[in-house]
């Protein structure tokens, strides 16, 4: 049985190689002289809309409310 550190470096080492092995991936094409038709958010910004939200709060909070799932350990206390 792996101990935990070298799970946790097992597990950092898994997910660097998946990373790696998906290579960067792109849904447009860049460079493309014809842009074909616009999309909703290309043209809320020509249009000037913008809602100013920043939505990356709300993944740390999400990471926040992950973070209490943590396994405690078993201790037993007598009474």
């Amino acid at each position: 049985m792996l101990s935990s550190s070298r799970r946790a470096f097992a597990a950092a080492a898994w997910a660097v190689a998946l990373t790696v092995a998906a290579g960067p991936a792109s849904a447009q094409q860049v460079g493309r002289r014809d842009p074909g038709v616009a999309t909703e958010t290309q043209e809320r910004q020509s249009e000037g809309q913008d809602n100013s939200f920043d939505w990356n709060w709300i993944g740390l909070v999400g990471l926040l409310g992950l973070a209490g799932l943590r396994r405690r350990p078993d201790y037993h206390h007598a009474i």
